[in-house]
């Protein structure tokens, strides 16, 4: 017995050894891609340029390209890719749903429709009043959801905010419609908006969205061991002394805002949330303390990588990254289905 317990702790100790190691791996990655950003663009700068550059502003041309521009657009990328991984993280957790991902609430339809709503009726333009825009929107849609989701009889189950979910964004995506046929003018600058691009933001934009992903990030992380413990089911989880309700509130808070500050700041950028997490499970496993890490550092990888391919493809102009992780996440989206027949919420 005891000989079957130190294997047993030995296999443990091994498997977590290999998934920190995957971990540093993929914090590495990160960084390799992150520096690829800064050096890859429609003007040739050498490597070495672009490093010297970094440690120090020499006034150049090359440094007001790197620092003002490409280096905002990569932290953006991250700060994105992390928020939308981790809500997607979640919001599978949250519905038990392995095709759930950050638009399931109506989050980013909210954000659209607040959006639109600003271009529209109010004249707004800048990327500042789309970040405030789309979060208000956000939060706004989520809100009702829940309330939705909540009515009647009992908690608010995954079922009903999954299908109070669907509703409200049928509902939004309408009205979106409806305001831009009745406002054609407002049609080209929702378009920039909603295709989904990190390009033209300003370090201004990562310093008014960084608070709120941060929120987000340290909501989301708090959660962890209440997320294992609603894995086990609901009644077993309420037996255990876990707070069904309060756990889905506190992560539906969470990933309005981690997923309302991304949209906002880059628009709606689909299967980011709806691939990562299941990239992570199968690095991790389905324990919530490496999934939630994984995705968060998967998910800038795959939003920055994408962005530069947009950058390379279609030189010296670009292709924006939504368009890009589009075209990406579908094919490995069906390959994870396929090989993985969806990792075991």
């Amino acid at each position: 017995m005891g000989r079957g317990n130190s294997v047993s702790t030995a296999v443990r100790t091994e498997a977590r050894a290999l998934r920190g190691a995957g971990l540093v791996v993929a914090l590495a990655v990160l960084v390799l891609t992150c520096l690829l950003s800064l050096w890859i663009g429609s003007r040739d700068i050498p490597f070495t340029d672009t490093l010297s550059v970094l440690l120090s502003d020499d006034g150049s041309v090359e440094s007001l390209i790197i620092r003002d521009h490409r280096l905002p657009r990569t932290i953006i990328g991250v700060l994105v890719g992390a928020s939308l991984g981790l809500a997607g993280a979640l919001m599978q957790s949250l519905t038990r749903n392995p095709l759930a991902d950050p638009g399931l609430l109506g989050v980013q339809f909210g954000a659209s429709a607040a959006v639109v709503v600003g271009i529209a009726f109010l004249g707004i333009g800048s990327i500042t009043g789309y970040l405030w825009l789309g979060l208000l929107g956000a939060a706004a849609a989520s809100v009702v959801v829940y309330v939705l989701g909540a009515a009647g009889s009992g908690a608010a189950s995954p079922d009903r905010l999954v299908l109070a979910g669907a509703a409200i964004s049928a509902v939004l995506l309408a009205f979106v419609s409806a305001v831009l046929l009745l406002y054609p003018m407002s049609f080209m600058s929702f378009r920039f908006w909603n295709v989904g691009s990190i390009a033209g933001r300003q370090m201004d934009v990562v310093l008014r969205i960084a608070p709120v992903m941060l929120a987000g990030i340290l909501l989301t992380l708090g959660l962890t061991r209440s997320l294992n413990i609603l894995a086990l089911g609901e009644e077993t989880g309420s037996a255990l002394g876990a707070n069904v309700g309060r756990i889905r509130l506190l992560g539906g808070i969470a990933v309005t805002l981690l997923c309302g500050a991304a949209t906002a700041a880059a628009g709606p950028i689909g299967f980011i949330g709806l691939t990562v997490p299941h990239a992570a499970r199968a690095l991790g496993g389905s324990d919530h303390r490496w999934v939630l890490p994984y995705s968060m550092v998967l998910a800038p990888i795959l939003l920055v990588g994408a962005d530069i391919l947009g950058r390379v493809i279609a030189r010296p102009g670009e292709v924006e990254v939504g368009i890009v992780t589009a075209v990406l996440g579908a094919p490995v989206f069906i390959a994870l289905v396929r090989r993985r027949k969806l990792a075991q919420l």
